[in-house]
């Protein structure tokens, strides 16, 4: 797989969703937890999203269990949870591996195409990819970059 609209993913409801469905578009990947000391990075999130959601500007959001069991409700409480707390409206999947023998796919290629400061591996819960227009991963911003602080890099792309 060499671009982002190879791969599928899995929705809220456990069904199929292709990825070729954001062509075109620039993607910040984030996987996510409800109960990090990072959640509050999700106000953050929302703000780009707004800011940029109408010039191409998409968020896909992973939450992921494998950090300390900080996702460890049901999809559909930590969507709840999301636009309860955060107002969230950017696009949120399944539950996700991102590390390990079972690492989801696009996790996998994520990583092959940016490591971080320990190689390959995520090192916590809010690790941020940035795809391009075409589909390549161009960027990798650690857990504790604010999402405010990502805003240059997103406008170089859209």
């Amino acid at each position: 797989m060499s671009k982002l609209s190879d791969f599928t993913v899995k929705t809220m409801l456990d069904e199929d969703f292709s990825l070729s469905q954001f062509d075109g578009k620039v993607i910040l990947i984030v996987n996510t937890a409800t109960k990090c000391g990072f959640t509050p990075q999700y106000n953050g999130l929302q703000e780009l999203y707004n800011h940029y959601h109408e010039k191409g500007f998409e968020i896909l959001d992973f939450p992921c269990n494998q950090f300390k069991q900080q996702a460890s409700e049901e999809i559909s409480e930590i969507n709840s949870f999301c636009q309860l707390n955060y107002q969230t409206s950017f696009h949120r999947f399944n539950k996700i591996k991102v590390n390990g023998k079972e690492t989801h796919p696009l996790y996998q290629w994520l990583k092959n195409k940016k490591k971080g400061p320990l190689g390959k591996v995520i090192e916590w819960n809010f690790t941020k990819f940035l795809v391009d227009r075409n589909g390549n991963v161009v960027e990798r911003f650690s857990s504790k970059a604010e999402p405010r602080t990502l805003r240059d890099t997103i406008e170089k792309y859209l």
